[in-house]
């Protein structure tokens, strides 16, 4: 049974306020529109019992490790098509080892701030990542040479989070700039120093992973 989409597991310190502009917001509503034009974002009916799927985030000032800041799309916003600043939250604070997130804006943070707050603070040259839901490149995660977490690790969680440390640790994924969620049905993840560079990565294993699957046809 395919695990629930969209729900918040972390301790939320929230305050319901105006914080973001249409200007702040812009290029991250720019890539969301491409990723929903892919189908690795969204709300379908026939997908994940009709909940919303995938988020997206930027990061927001110029703080670096604890003090990362960052804007992401906000929980259970999949569906809507044309998103305004109101849409996406801004997380202020995120400390993965105690489970704890603080954010403002006029919509709750997505469900997945978690894992995206680690990897700000994992690497301060991170400042765009976008989590896709591609089953294409998620079954041939292991033939396109990915990076992977853990089968048993739920989403959104510190087990999470701690496993996204592991594969800095352990893995090349920061070269790479995308991995797979083995646990996380179609869950992909691609990052980089520029909206530009996330969303190559990302269309680039794309493209990959439909040529594989071309061949063995």
């Amino acid at each position: 049974m395919t695990e629930q989409e969209g729900v918040i597991k972390f301790q939320l310190n929230y305050q319901a306020q105006a914080v973001l502009t249409a200007g702040h917001v812009m290029e991250l509503n720019s890539w969301r529109h491409i990723m929903v034009q892919l189908g690795m974002l969204g709300q379908c009916p026939q997908r994940y019992d009709n909940y919303g799927f995938g988020n997206i985030s930027q990061r927001f000032g110029n703080g670096v490790g604890p003090k990362s800041q960052f804007m992401i799309s906000g929980t259970q916003t999949g569906g809507i098509r044309n998103m305004t600043a109101a849409d996406y939250a801004l997380v202020t604070d995120c400390k993965p080892t105690q489970n704890q997130i603080a954010a403002a804006g006029e919509t709750k943070p997505s469900s997945e701030a978690m894992t995206h707050g680690q990897l700000y603070q994992l690497s301060e040259n991170i400042h765009f990542i976008i989590h896709a839901h591609c089953p294409q490149i998620w079954q041939l995660a292991s033939e396109l040479g990915l990076p992977q977490t853990g089968a048993d690790v739920p989403y959104g969680t510190v087990a999470m989070a701690d496993e996204v440390a592991r594969l800095f640790a352990k893995t090349d994924v920061l070269q790479q700039g995308i991995f797979t969620m083995a646990g996380h049905e179609d869950g992909v993840v691609a990052f980089g120093c520029s909206a530009e560079q996330a969303g190559r990565r990302l269309i680039s294993c794309y493209a990959l992973a439909l040529n594989r699957a071309g061949s063995a046809n």
